[in-house]
């Protein structure tokens, strides 16, 4: 259904967003649900609009060209009005190319390939017909997109910091194992006094590595905390945007 796969949570999360901002007009949920991208960062094309509309001109595919132009109209709202009739022109210069396919498959008797390219043709003249609708939707729907996703990318910097220092502390650990390994052979070689005195090192690099281990385990909870924190005030700013969706 959706033009870049994710984990199902997440697409029937976005399916509910889309099916919300959409509500009872069906047509527009459906034709969206094709033409949304849940990471529209990874999903449209880098390309400059320009280059891709010319490119379109030469394949005869203006797919990647209208995916661009729907993003950057809900990234432009001062820009609207120009957005529309881009995205207009596209529909028409597709509907044109689909239409000169469609004949060549029908003369040739390929029926299930000419009613395909008929429904191509709906769909851009829905577009045609439909472009501010599709803005308005689109510009909710990525807009939020774009938050969760640098929500997302917030809680994968901090899981990589907890990585990095689970990874220090272990390296500490075992740093600490191979130097009590080290006196405790030493110690076969040592005499009496020398030996206490090793004795008494250790008992003090013991309290040390105890105390580190107890700042440890609180800076552990400290920041399990404030990931609680951090994911309590990002969930009531969701509902917060959810709520002024559904008042808008």
């Amino acid at each position: 259904m959706w033009k870049k796969k994710e984990k199902k949570e997440e697409k029937k999360e976005e399916e509910d967003l889309l099916k919300e901002l959409c509500g009872d007009d069906v047509k527009l949920y459906y034709f969206l649900s094709h033409y949304l991208y849940l990471n529209p960062l990874t999903g449209i094309s880098e390309k400059d609009l320009d280059i891709l509309t010319e490119e379109a001109g030469k394949s005869g595919n203006f797919g990647p060209a209208v995916d661009k132009a729907i993003f950057e109209s809900t990234q432009n709202p001062g820009e609207r009005e120009r957005y529309i009739k881009v995205i207009q022109n596209l529909a028409l210069k597709a509907i044109h190319a689909i239409e000169q396919e469609k004949e060549k498959v029908e003369k040739e008797g390929l029926t299930d390939q000419a009613a395909s390219l008929g429904r191509r043709i709906e769909n851009n003249k829905f577009m045609s017909e439909r472009t501010e609708d599709i803005i308005n939707v689109a510009s909710k729907f990525y807009n939020e997109q774009l938050v969760e996703l640098g929500e997302e990318a917030g809680r994968e910097a901090r899981r990589k910091e907890r990585q990095r220092a689970e990874n220090d502390e272990w390296r500490t650990v075992e740093l600490e194992r191979v130097r009590r390994e080290a006196r405790e052979k030493e110690r076969g070689k040592m005499g009496r006094e020398e030996k206490r005195e090793a004795e008494k090192q250790d008992k003090r690099e013991e309290l040390v590595a105890e105390e580190r281990k107890k700042a440890r385990a609180e800076e552990r909870k400290e920041v399990e905390r404030e990931e609680s924190r951090i994911g309590e005030l990002e969930k009531a700013e969701r509902e917060t945007r959810r709520k002024e969706r559904r008042g808008n």
